[in-house]
């Protein structure tokens, strides 16, 4: 972990579409530290502090269809920098292992490709956001969104990110894909076969890059 602010743990983030399994091998992997008795918080973006939680309300409210895509991005890098420093900061100089369910890769595929704001502009505005804090290792759940998307039968029509359709999120997937060669930190993992074996590769990645 890089920033100005000395800390003691280590921060590790898991991106990836909607539909990815994320909430499931997040689940797989509190189990996995649970039981080796591993100190860490899981922790979520935009949410994970009370405030930032508001905030995460406010974004995914399916009523919201006339939020600006500027607006959107903005709200997002305000979540993220009172999370950071209400709960992953902390939680960071008490040595603990900090895993976030997003953080600003979604920002730069999501809102940066899919939305055309451009990586320079989510960057900018994240900016004090990567000062303080930047992930060890980020893992990447590399599945296709149309694939997701059968996977967990179709969008949530409550969450505004989820119902942009299925062209939207292919040009996220391919804002990801971007990101997986910009950044030696990103570790793309495969998820074309079973949970089981889905989990048991993050945990080896963790492993070999030194985490747990």
């Amino acid at each position: 972990m890089r920033g100005k602010e000395m800390v003691k743990g280590k921060f590790v983030t898991v991106e990836g579409c909607e539909g990815s399994g994320k909430s499931t091998q997040l689940k797989m992997l509190s189990a996995y530290l649970d039981k080796r008795g591993i100190p860490y918080i899981l922790t979520r973006e935009p949410g994970g502090s009370p405030i930032a939680e508001q905030i995460r309300n406010i974004i995914l409210d399916g009523k919201n269809t006339e939020m600006c895509d500027e607006c959107e991005a903005m709200l997002y890098a305000a979540a993220r920098i009172q999370h950071l420093r209400e709960k992953v900061i902390p939680a960071l100089e008490a040595g603990k292992l900090v895993i976030c369910d997003r953080f600003v890769d979604s920002s730069l595929a999501y809102q940066g490709v899919a939305r055309g704001l451009g990586l320079e502009y989510v960057e900018a505005i994240n900016r004090k956001a990567l000062d303080l804090c930047t992930p060890d290792l980020t893992v990447f759940l590399n599945i296709s969104p149309d694939r997701a998307f059968v996977r967990k039968n179709g969008a949530d029509q409550n969450d505004r990110m989820e119902k942009q359709g299925l062209e939207f999120h292919k040009r996220v997937y391919g804002g990801y894909l971007q990101l997986l060669e910009k950044y030696p930190r990103i570790c793309a993992v495969e998820c074309n076969g079973t949970i089981e074996q889905t989990n048991k590769n993050i945990i080896d990645l963790l492993k070999s890059k030194g985490i747990i």
